[in-house]
């Protein structure tokens, strides 16, 4: 039995999901059994694939939705006409039968049955065409995302680095801003003391005595 995992969607999980989704979708199977497979697939549990789903996986695909139901009413419409034909060719009536497919342009059952297999074999293949391209074009918008997501992640990667090295700078900056400005403060004492010496130089002399006397 798997382990049932508690770690985020990745990318890669969501386009499991979907792709199992669609195709038991195409297939006329439920969505539940969808789910089951691809909590096996992922070690998830089935519940946890479809909250998955509902919640998040499902709007990103709704054209994709809508032409897997359109590809699942083809086929039960063409599983529909190869019991017609398979009735017609043993010779059997089908009464039960949608009698709206004979009423196109006078033609008989049989000419009928069979344009409608041609139909629904061009439709078909028209319908695989657009599906394989429409899954194309999401595996492509996928590796586009996925590409930008590590863009993203390398700029996130610079621009903290860049951070880091301001923040170093500052720091720096900030430390030789605080000794210029300690320097400067004593230089301005160390002047200022100065200033006192000359001025008590200046404001005494020596008598003929030896004594200081003050000048006024």
């Amino acid at each position: 039995m798997s382990a049932v995992r508690q770690d985020a969607w990745s990318a890669e999980d969501d386009l499991i999901l979907a792709e199992v989704t669609l195709r038991h979708i195409r297939e006329g199977s439920t969505q539940l059994a969808a789910f089951e497979e691809v909590g096996e697939r992922i070690g998830r549990t089935s519940a946890a694939c479809g909250f998955r789903w509902n919640s998040c996986v499902r709007k990103k695909y709704e054209d994709a939705i809508s032409l897997a139901k359109s590809q699942r009413q083809k086929k039960s419409y063409y599983k529909k006409q190869s019991q017609i034909s398979g009735a017609q060719v043993a010779g059997l009536t089908a009464p039960e039968l949608d009698q709206e497919l004979y009423k196109s342009e006078g033609a008989s059952e049989e000419t009928l049955s069979i344009d409608a297999v041609i139909r629904f074999l061009r439709q078909f293949k028209g319908g695989f065409q657009e599906t394989s391209r429409q899954f194309k074009l999401m595996e492509k918008s996928l590796r586009e995302k996925d590409e930008e997501i590590a863009r993203l992640r390398s700029e996130n990667e610079r621009l903290l680095k860049e951070v880091s090295e301001v923040k170093t700078d500052y720091h720096v900056v900030n430390d030789d801003y605080k000794a210029l400005i300690q320097i400067m403060d004593r230089a301005r004492r160390l002047a200022f003391l100065n200033e006192e010496d000359e001025e008590l130089k200046t404001r005494f002399k020596m008598d003929a005595n030896g004594n200081l006397e003050r000048i006024e």
